[in-house]
Order: C-alpha cells, then sequence, then structure tokens
C-alpha cells in the first residue's frame, strides 16, 4: 500500500523542514507531495536544494508563491504586500527560478488530488468550517474518480467530508497556524493521519537568525517561528476571504 507524506507551505524555514524530513515516516514513504508555497521565506534556496535531493520521491506542486516568485525573479512583477517574498525571489539561481516556473498546479495519484489552495485556483481560500455550498463551488467540474482533494495554503491542518468526498489539509511546516509546531499530512490507502514534529522552536529560531541573510530575519522569527497564530485569529482574518 503507497504511503504519500504531504508537506506544504515550508516557506523556507529549512530547520522545520529538516526536522520533519527526518522523520521516520517521511523518510519511509514512497512519495513525498510538496504541495506549494514552498520557499518564500529566509532560507529560499537552502530550503529548495534540500527538496530537490529528495530526487524521484519528490511530487511538486505550484502554489501561489511560487507562481508570484517565479514572476518577481524574472522582474515581471516587482510590486507585493511581503517584503520576504520579493527579497526570496532575488536570492534563488536562474536554475531554480525555470525548474518552479514548470511545476503543475495539481497533480493527480489514483483517486487522490493535490493542490495548493483549491483545485481551480493556487490561492483561492476556503476553509474547515466553508459550508458545503462553498466547496461545492470550488469543486465544479472536478472528475467523480476524484474521491480525496489534499490541500494546504490556509496553514491549518484539517480534514473533512465533503459530499462523499475526504478532503484534507496538510496544514504548514514551517508557518504553522492553530499549533506552533510543524504539520504536515501521511496517506496510506484511504487512511490519513495530521502529524506535528517535535521542535526546539527557540533554537529553530535561533538557527533562522544566524543562517539567513534576510535583513529582517529576527523580525520574522519573532513573529512566525517564537510564536504563532492561533486558529481562532487565523479563521477570523481568512473567513471574508473565504466566502468567494
Amino acid at each position: 500500500m503507497e504511503r504519500i507524506a504531504v508537506l506544504a507551505d515550508i516557506h523556507g524555514v529549512l530547520p522545520a523542514l529538516e526536522a520533519v524530513l527526518a522523520e521516520p515516516d517521511v523518510r519511509s514513504a514512497d512519495l513525498v507531495v510538496l504541495a506549494g508555497d514552498l520557499a518564500g521565506g529566509p532560507q529560499p534556496v537552502e530550503t529548495l536544494d534540500l527538496l530537490q535531493g529528495l530526487g524521484d520521491r519528490a511530487v511538486w506542486v505550484r502554489g501561489n508563491g511560487e507562481r508570484e516568485m517565479v514572476a518577481m525573479a524574472r522582474h515581471e512583477v516587482r510590486e507585493t504586500p511581503y517584503e520576504i517574498s520579493l527579497w526570496a525571489a532575488d536570492q534563488l539561481r536562474r536554475e531554480q527560478v525555470e525548474f518552479l516556473a514548470t511545476l503543475p498546479t495539481s497533480v493527480t495519484i489514483g483517486s487522490t488530488l493535490f493542490c495548493h489552495a483549491t483545485p481551480r485556483d493556487d490561492e483561492e481560500m476556503v476553509l474547515v468550517d466553508s459550508p458545503i455550498s462553498r466547496w461545492t463551488e470550488v469543486f465544479t467540474g472536478l472528475p467523480d474518480d476524484v474521491r480525496t482533494v489534499v490541500c494546504g495554503h490556509t496553514h491549518m491542518p484539517f480534514a473533512r467530508q465533503v459530499d462523499r468526498r475526504l478532503v484534507v489539509n496538510a496544514g504548514s511546516v514551517g508557518m504553522p497556524y492553530g499549533a506552533p509546531l510543524p504539520s504536515w499530512a501521511l496517506l496510506t490507502g484511504s487512511d490519513v493521519q495530521l502529524r506535528r514534529t517535535p521542535l526546539d522552536l527557540e533554537a529553530m529560531a535561533d538557527r533562522v537568525v544566524a543562517e539567513s541573510t534576510y535583513p529582517d530575519r529576527a523580525a520574522f522569527a519573532d513573529e512566525y517561528l517564537r510564536t504563532n497564530y492561533s486558529d481562532t485569529e487565523a479563521l477570523a482574518a481568512f473567513s471574508p476571504r473565504a466566502k468567494g
């Protein structure tokens, strides 16, 4: 039975990624699906190098972060509300930019579709408490034989049924909301486990500050690594965007 580890929203936080990749169930997984927003953060080059080291086990999916970073690296777009994303885009080697530009927006393995936000849009917002009518809307046109949809984007892990389909959000490796530890998912056949990886948050933040060259790395570490936004705060911020 194929075992698939799903890692989303790493956001260039290398120590969190290293900790998750060291998990026995990730190391032994047949495939590691990388569900978007991988490098936009304080250690973008190192993060992509480590992920590419997974070789054929890695299944790459483009997130809005990759799309935006490619556009910024190519100087097609230079305006962004997230300074760290522009900085990260400028750090990437040319071959990394070109690789990110080739990534698909979704990948289907068996009856499971993997995407970043929703199957039809890489930044569309849908939440665990979104009504069935909203889920029906974003799943319009999805083939009937897709029985499970696995995503990320909102940084909050969940698993719920939506009109006979299972929807799984793997959460976030690098910037988790709701609880401070890196979150990811393990799929084994029809079984889904939402996991969190134990990690010394202070040591992780200290490493990022010591190793990154992002000018505001200390502020980033204080806001996203030493602490984290609660699920209540995140849901309140995202709910207006999740109404369609």
